[in-house]
């Protein structure tokens, strides 16, 4: 029984590993390579396939999707004895599978020292300035000639890119200089043309100030004279009206030349007055003055003797009318006068006798002023 037991145990544990050995999965994006005593067979596909046990065998797992490969930095000489640090990165994808398993042993390590020669082929006829610049016709060399060698391991490179281009440090510092030197330098330009265009914008600016103060200036003064000419006219206008009243309430008044004489000595302490006045000089017709208080048969220049009314000047409908004042001493005497003479035309006899006294009668002086009382003094009556 115990021997029957062992049989059944390895029966199934053969059954087993015959399974394992003819099942084979494979995954997506993969492909199997199967050798059959060591020759190729044939490649599986992703999913579940049958194999012979223990005459066929899966020898390589082929990953059929694109791949990225960074490589170290390699040292790389430019035209002008310059090294440089240059690290790729490759992106390729396996074709065919049966190519990439027999054609080489490694691809990727294939790739990575194919891509390091043909790089420091290209970099080498090029200068650093160049180099750091033409990243873009560097990356096309490389996949041209990379693509091109790798087509026969069943590879196709999609890309290549440069990941870092790194000078000495010495270069660095140079290169940072001379990249400083130049922002400096289009600082200090754009600051002059800026610095010109205000002084342009500035003196544009001042052109126009000035202009706009000229012109205001100008109408200032145009209007400014046309305000004082206008003004000029009114008071030239006003003071000619002013004097035409003065003079008009002058001949309404009909002054006689014993108020006026009278008003010429007033004026006379007023032309003393002041603490600057140290001479006081009497003009000559303070004597004529003087005269005409006691008789007026004297006149003084420019001043009519009989107070007759003057041709009123015409002011306009709405002026006021003054009434006009009574008559002095002299024009009482006309009066008798005309009423002795009216008399005498009644009576023919009278008027004869009348006749040569009013003719020959004299007229009397005004009566003489007091200038301590400041009143007229009454006249006495005519001498027979």
């Amino acid at each position: 029984m115990e021997i029957a037991l062992i049989l059944l145990a390895l029966l199934v544990l053969f059954v087993i590993v015959l399974l394992a050995k003819t099942v084979r999965i494979v995954p997506q994006a993969r492909a199997g390579i199967v050798e059959r005593f060591g020759k190729y067979k044939g490649t599986l596909p992703a999913g579940l396939n049958i194999v012979v046990p223990f005459i066929d065998r899966l020898r390589y797992l082929i990953d059929l999707r694109e791949q990225v490969v960074s490589f170290p930095p390699q040292p790389v000489i430019t035209e002008d004895n310059l090294v440089v640090s240059i690290d790729t990165v490759i992106y390729f994808q396996v074709t065919d599978p049966i190519a990439a398993t027999y054609e080489i042993a490694n691809y990727i390590q294939a790739i990575e020292q194919l891509t390091m020669t043909t790089l420091r082929n290209i970099v080498g006829g090029m200068d650093l300035e160049e180099t750091l610049t033409s990243r873009d016709s560097i990356n096309s060399g490389l996949r041209g000639v990379l693509d091109e060698a790798t087509g026969k391991w069943g590879i196709r490179v999609n890309r290549v890119e440069l990941k870092g281009i790194d000078p000495p440090p010495s270069i660095k510092d140079s290169m940072e200089k001379q990249m400083r030197a130049d922002r400096e330098k289009r600082a200090v330009i754009l600051t002059a043309e800026g610095q010109r265009q205000a002084a342009i914008l500035t003196a544009e600016g001042s052109k126009q100030s000035q202009i706009l103060n000229a012109e205001g200036d100008r109408e200032s003064q145009i209007l400014r004279a046309q305000a004082d000419r206008e003004a000029s006219i009114l008071r030239a206008q006003g003071e000619g009206q002013a004097i035409q009243t003065v003079f008009q309430a002058i001949h309404d008044g009909q002054p006689d030349q014993s108020l006026l004489a009278y008003q010429y000595l007033q004026m006379m302490p007023k032309i003393a007055e002041g603490s600057a006045n140290k001479v006081w000089v009497i003009p000559s017709e303070i004597t004529k003055a003087m005269e005409g208080l006691g008789s007026s048969i004297h006149e003084i220049a420019g001043i009519p003797k009989d107070a007759t009314p003057r041709t009123r000047v015409d002011m306009g409908p709405s002026e006021a009318q003054l009434p006009k004042p009574s008559g002095s001493g002299t024009s009482k005497v006309v009066e008798e006068a005309i009423a002795a003479a009216e008399s005498a035309s009644q009576t023919p006899t009278s008027a004869a006798k009348a006749e040569p006294a009013a003719v020959d009668a004299p007229v009397e002086p005004a009566p003489p002023v007091d200038p301590t009382a400041g009143g007229a003094i009454t006249p006495e009556p005519p001498a027979e």
